[in-house]
């Protein structure tokens, strides 16, 4: 699966670790991220994300 870096704050989406402390369980793929998750670094959407 492909990762996902945030163009504001650098922070890395990797699906393999998900973001547990968020709610979103390790294996969720970005395409699959719930609706409303944001940057757990600082908080921009998901169209803030670019293919690492």
């Amino acid at each position: 699966m492909k990762k996902y870096v945030c163009s504001v704050c650098g922070y890395v989406y990797d699906p393999v670790d998900g973001d547990p402390e968020n709610g979103v369980e390790p294996g969720t793929a970005f395409e699959d991220l719930p609706e409303g998750w944001v940057c757990p670094e600082c908080g921009v959407g998901v169209e803030d994300f670019e293919e690492a």
